[in-house]
């Protein structure tokens, strides 16, 4: 089932679905998916402010498996667990969900490809929490331990489609003969092995090019214009009407949670839904057999 939503919805357009589901819970849920690689708590900065009416949604909890050497540090969750975690959070089949963070949109645009993959409704907060208050006035957010209760939800468990990701050998391949374009989104000191804070290995897949998506977003917090962001999608051979369609681009990074920004951002941009190969660098770094690249 396709998706009606835009991929990112800018507060204004937020605003507006709050008043067309009105007091119906059922419609729209707000989530709250802050989460920060130095192990702060997301819970705890959901709790110290939060746009009103929100949830929080842990992706440690719910966005992921157990972490492995063998499938990474944010395997996909198992079909169940998800559904569970979105029911708990009061999102059921067919509910509209627009979810933020305050980094971008990077760590919200997990929980948002999730549900767009699954044929659900979803859209990241451009500006994130950050943007809510200057736009909309004093009040939009709040604080407290305990978030409000929420109308009772039931998700349906539903496999992962296959469509929508790519296996470490078929990244791996395909990077290196070029029949893919595989995207890199983590920042480029990382992608050239200049450092690597968390996993095995430093360096990149070859074959792969880089496009962080720290740089799809300005200094405001939110995305770069459509033609910036068509330029840097550009530099590295793809473009609307291009010879690579969406489905011939692959996206990893890290641990497989900022490179569903990438993609969402590359659907926002006309140039398809490309695919989301979830094991990212934690999973193909942990393997000392696979070749590694660095420099840019």
């Amino acid at each position: 089932m396709p998706t009606t939503l835009p991929p990112f919805v800018s507060a204004a357009e937020l605003e507006g679905l709050i008043a067309e589901a009105g007091r119906d819970e059922r419609r729209l849920v707000i989530a709250d998916v802050r989460w920060y690689l130095d192990g702060r708590s997301g819970r705890d900065a959901f709790h110290a402010g939060h746009i009103a009416g929100a949830v929080f949604v842990d992706l440690d909890e719910w966005l992921a498996g157990p972490p492995s050497a063998a499938e990474g540090r944010h395997p996909l969750p198992d079909p169940e667990r998800f559904a569970r975690g979105m029911s708990e959070a009061g999102i059921g089949d067919g509910t509209t969900v627009v979810a933020y963070d305050d980094a971008g949109g990077v760590i919200a645009a997990r929980l948002v490809w999730m549900l767009r993959a699954l044929g659900e409704d979803a859209a990241v907060l451009d500006g994130g929490i950050t943007g809510w208050p200057g736009e909309l006035g004093a009040g939009a957010t709040v604080a407290g331990r305990r978030a409000a209760p929420r109308a009772d939800a039931t998700f349906t468990a539903r496999s992962w489609p296959a469509s929508a990701l790519a296996s470490i050998d078929e990244t791996q391949a395909r990077a290196a003969d070029g029949s893919a374009v595989v995207l890199d989104a983590r920042t480029a000191d990382r992608f050239a092995g200049e450092t690597e804070p968390v996993d095995a290995r430093a360096g990149h897949i070859p074959g792969a090019r880089n496009l962080s998506v720290r740089d799809h977003i300005g200094g405001d917090g939110r995305l770069r214009d459509l033609d910036e962001l068509r330029a840097r999608f550009a530099s590295v051979g793809l473009a609307p009407g291009g010879a690579t369609p969406g489905s011939d681009v692959i996206a990893y990074c890290g641990s497989g949670v900022t490179a569903c920004h990438e993609l969402l951002v590359l659907e926002h941009a006309g140039l398809g839904r490309g695919r989301l190969f979830p094991g990212s660098w934690s999973q193909y770094a942990a393997d000392a057999q696979r070749p590694v690249a660095t420099g840019a």
